[in-house]
């Protein structure tokens, strides 16, 4: 299976739940009239994009049916897919422009934080980069066994210390390890906690600190895992972690599980981070770069 055809097949429950309902309604019309925008509103709302953000969607797509003089609701249809491209832009690529360059992983506990970093180390490797994984999620055995296993079945070191050990310090060691074994890339697994946004926020600071005092020049990404399957719970969960770290890029997880893709412009529109990969299923390889075209696409063609 393709690259897009497996997008495809991952964003399928949305599509069949939400975009062929749009693609449907667009056939039904043979004129472009408020009772179409008002079940357009209806669809998109149900389906995670968010009231603001359709809102938006719908003044934009009116806007261009006027300016345009599009008459055709087919026509309409098109510009609306050209208009929620660019509403969640192009992911950017991560900034791994150093050897090594460093990037933590954030998010909560069961929102795929771990299997996202193994499969971000596969798709690096891949690339032909040395990659090291720091075990500095160490308030849970279970998160550093789990981990273990994920950089033996890819292939990549792991740095790790015991259960309860200060997190900061296995960055450090992971960091002098990136820096005397030659790696590219050193990802870190930070703890998931939300329940306490000080001790979340002092920690990582702490380990920034090292980070910054051992590896000054080196490119930096902090990226936030969040679970689709739970819809605009995310969009708040990732606008508490905006506020307790410099998050520069998403993660998105189990779209292929869920019919709430749609939460992908939502979280565009209020948090304003790119969104830098998307998993589409359980399978290694099926962690993928996040582009905006090719997604719209995959909801809307059969």
């Amino acid at each position: 299976m393709g690259f897009f055809e497996k997008l495809k097949e991952g964003l399928k429950k949305t599509k069949e739940a939400v975009f062929k309902q749009v693609t449907s309604l667009f056939s039904r019309y043979t004129v472009i009239d408020d009772d179409l925008y008002e079940e357009l509103e209806e669809i998109l709302i149900t389906s995670d994009v968010g009231v603001g953000t359709t809102e938006q969607i719908l003044e934009s797509l009116q806007e261009a049916v006027r300016r345009d003089k599009i008459t055709e609701p087919e026509e309409a249809r098109l510009e609306l897919m050209k208009i929620l491209a660019e509403m969640i832009g192009e992911g950017e690529p991560l900034n791994l422009s150093t050897a090594p360059s460093v990037v933590l992983v954030i998010g909560v506990n069961g929102v795929g934080k771990t299997t996202s970093i193994a499969k971000i180390a596969n798709l690096l490797k891949k690339d032909g980069k040395k990659v090291i994984l720091a075990a500095a999620d160490t308030f849970r055995a279970a998160a550093i066994d789990q981990i273990a296993v994920w950089a033996d079945r890819v292939g990549v070191e792991l740095v790790r210390h015991d259960e309860g050990s200060d997190p900061a310090s296995v960055v450090y060691d992971a960091v002098s390890a990136a820096k005397s074994r030659g790696a590219d890339v050193l990802i870190v697994d930070t703890a998931g906690r939300l329940h306490n946004k000080k001790n979340l926020m002092d920690e990582l600071a702490k380990i920034n600190r090292v980070i910054s005092r051992e590896l000054p020049d080196a490119a930096r990404e902090t990226l936030l895992i969040l679970d689709a399957t739970t819809g605009q719970n995310a969009v708040i969960q990732a606008s508490e972690f905006k506020n307790a770290a410099d998050i520069t890029g998403l993660v998105l997880t189990k779209l292929d599980g869920t019919a709430k893709g749609g939460i992908v412009f939502s979280i565009k529109r209020e948090l304003d981070i790119p969104v830098k990969f998307i998993g589409v299923g359980e399978q290694m390889d099926d962690l993928q770069v996040f582009h905006a075209d090719e997604f719209v696409r995959a909801m809307f063609e059969e």
